[in-house]
């Protein structure tokens, strides 16, 4: 029994993370809709089934911390941007080969291949930081 706590463990963090990654980007787009649209006062979200999983997958956030747990935040911070970018861009790319990629970047300026931004770098610091804080016991 004991041997699956860590497997268990692993599941409900990837439920906690996908939801939290939901929440965060529904409040993300309804700011970013308030932005683009100043007459529409209703701040309307936009996200999609396939970020779940996503999201999800900062679940492994508590195995990096592990290794990375005495260095300061600024460095957690990017190395959780680095993962969050690498795993963004790898399944976008995925998600585009099969025209199911729910975001497009296409039209901004620091985006690459139109499935990462780098100008989102500080915000995927401060994310990684946030499923780090409820992940992690410190």
């Amino acid at each position: 029994m004991h041997m699956f706590r860590p497997i268990r463990r692993f599941g409900s963090d990837f439920v906690r993370c996908g939801l939290i990654g939901w929440c965060l980007e529904c409040f993300w787009t309804g700011l970013d809709s308030f932005r683009n649209c100043h007459s529409d006062k209703r701040l309307l979200c936009r996200t999609s089934v396939w970020m779940f999983p996503i999201y999800g997958m900062a679940a492994f956030i508590p195995a990096v911390y592990k290794r990375i747990c005495s260095k300061s935040a600024l460095f957690r911070g990017s190395v959780y941007a680095s993962a969050i970018l690498g795993c963004e861009y790898t399944s976008g790319l995925l998600l585009k080969r099969h025209n199911a990629c729910p975001w497009d970047y296409s039209k901004a300026k620091l985006n690459y291949k139109g499935v990462i931004r780098l100008d989102y770098i500080p915000c995927w610091a401060l994310a990684g930081l946030l499923f780090e804080r409820v992940l992690c016991k410190k």
